[in-house]
């Protein structure tokens, strides 16, 4: 299995570390890499040598959102391609959040926008200390949309609304309070706190596990395609405000939007 933005790399055990191959982005969500995520969410999901993903980030950041040629394009583009390109990563979530193996998230560094919808997929995540987050959607007039199914049911409403809307940026430590990490460690105890996460599922039945993670995800909140179609609407609909317009121009200007105090 090749991708144009991923490296896979499965040991003898079936674990495969899946990195985000745009260290010079830093792992910025472009079109080729949610297609590549979603592609490889099936690829290993059909599987059967493996038995865990480990999901990471090449370089010293996670993910830091939105890739900015992806959305200069989003700023010309009419309302059923932005449907349509909001669509592709809503699907490439959608697909982690089912994988019907453990999704243990490695947080190698930090993580902003649609990274935080990344995070929020994995069954469990380990990140680093002194890295930062943020649910940064907000700064250019849009809302952390296609990600909010996950965030949701990952966060819960309450510690969700904390950090949801204010673009805020936040540590690791709060990463743990608010229930998107499980541990957060510092760099060199990182590969030792993934490796303590994976080795349980070694000694599992994969079909169980499988069904166990199918089980859990019937019983929590609604995420289906009426959800999804809605979340992507949604985002559709704010890319069409004169904030967003505004916020995004200010952005790639390097000025402060005029909404700004």
């Amino acid at each position: 299995m090749a991708y144009e933005t991923l490296l896979l790399e499965v040991d003898a055990r079936g674990v495969a570390t899946l990195t985000m191959n745009r260290p010079e982005a830093h792992n910025a969500m472009s079109k080729a890499l949610i297609t590549d995520l979603q592609q490889a969410a099936a690829d290993l999901g059909a599987d059967d040598k493996v038995r865990v993903v480990v999901l990471t980030g090449a370089g010293r950041s996670f993910s830091a959102g939105g890739d900015l040629r992806w959305m200069q394009a989003q700023m010309a583009a009419d309302r059923e391609t932005r449907m349509r390109e909001a669509g592709g990563l809503a699907k490439a979530l959608q697909a982690l959040n089912t994988l019907p193996k453990p999704l243990i998230g490695r947080i190698n560094g930090q993580a902003f926008g649609g990274g935080m919808g990344l995070i929020s997929v994995c069954d469990v995540a380990i990140g680093v200390t002194g890295a930062k987050f943020g649910f940064t959607e907000t700064r250019l007039g849009l809302i952390p949309a296609t990600i909010s199914p996950y965030v949701l049911a990952r966060m819960g409403e309450a510690m969700a609304r904390r950090v949801f809307m204010s673009a805020r940026l936040f540590g690791a430590e709060e990463a743990v309070t608010l229930g998107l990490l499980a541990q957060a460690v510092e760099a060199d105890a990182l590969d030792a706190a993934v490796e303590a996460e994976v080795a349980p599922y070694l000694g599992v039945s994969p079909q169980a596990v499988a069904a166990s993670k199918a089980l859990a995800r019937s019983q929590g909140p609604r995420i289906d395609e009426d959800l999804i179609a809605d979340t992507v609407r949604r985002l559709a609909n704010t890319w069409e405000t004169r904030d967003a317009q505004e916020g995004i121009a200010a952005f790639f200007d390097k000025r402060k939007p005029d909404w700004t105090v």
